[in-house]
């Protein structure tokens, strides 16, 4: 590796925020022949972060025509970028469904350009490192000689982003119910009684008693009927 790569690298991996890390990387890729760079970061929740966040140094025209128009709504490359962590290059193919996306990206000088993107398992969120030029096709070996450093970079940066976010509440234990106590629940939810649902099972209606009290129990309510209810609710019967 180049002593400036591996330097730059350093410097990436040492950035404990955003801010700091995108001066870093955009040196980077000017560096590596690149004159653009963006950062974008998305969630499928929409609570979490309502529309994506992006960080480039895009012509402003450009990034207010995205905006305001809500282009990565219907963007190829964020499409692709969502569901895939393979690289992927900017193309008139790629636009075809999207002709005056394709144009607007010639116009502004994006036109040779390829993303990459990291699913953040933890988080849920897709960052995506986009680098552009206005002129020189990418060839496959660039793609194979900086696949790996954009790889990096990505899951860095998606890190990065996840520290922002508010800390997500412990999901609740769903109680663990025996085999026994599913079946006599089931037995329940059709209305039958303690005594009928020893009589179906073979069991005396003590028996039946003891595991519909055992399930209320590890279900954190008071009776049969809420036992049902709660049983139901956590897709248990």
């Amino acid at each position: 590796m180049e002593i400036w790569k591996e330097s730059q690298i350093k410097q990436l991996t040492f950035a404990t925020r955003v801010d700091t890390a995108y001066p870093i990387l955009l040196t980077f890729a000017k560096n590596i022949g690149f004159q653009f760079c963006g950062v974008s970061v998305s969630s499928p929740d929409r609570n979490t972060l309502p529309k994506p966040l992006r960080i480039n140094n895009y012509p402003q025209a450009w990034n207010k025509q995205y905006e305001e128009e809500k282009h990565y709504e219907f963007d190829p490359v964020v499409a692709h970028c969502n569901h895939s962590m393979l690289p992927i290059t900017w193309s008139k193919e790629l636009f075809s469904k999207t002709p005056e996306l394709w144009e607007s990206l010639k116009e502004q000088g994006l036109e040779h350009g390829w993303s990459q993107s990291f699913h953040h398992e933890e988080s849920g969120l897709c960052s995506i490192l986009s680098l552009a030029r206005p002129h020189c096709p990418i060839t496959s070996i660039e793609l194979y000689e900086h696949f790996g450093y954009m790889f990096y970079v990505t899951s860095h940066l998606s890190e990065l982003f996840a520290r922002t976010l508010p800390s997500r509440p412990e999901k609740a234990k769903q109680p663990r119910l025996s085999a026994r106590e599913i079946e006599v629940l089931k037995l329940c939810a059709l209305g039958k009684t303690a005594e009928e649902v020893g009589k179906i099972l073979s069991i005396s209606p003590r028996t039946a008693y003891f595991h519909i009290t055992q399930a209320a129990e590890k279900l954190n309510v008071c009776n049969k009927i809420s036992a049902v209810i709660a049983a139901a609710k956590a897709g248990i019967i």
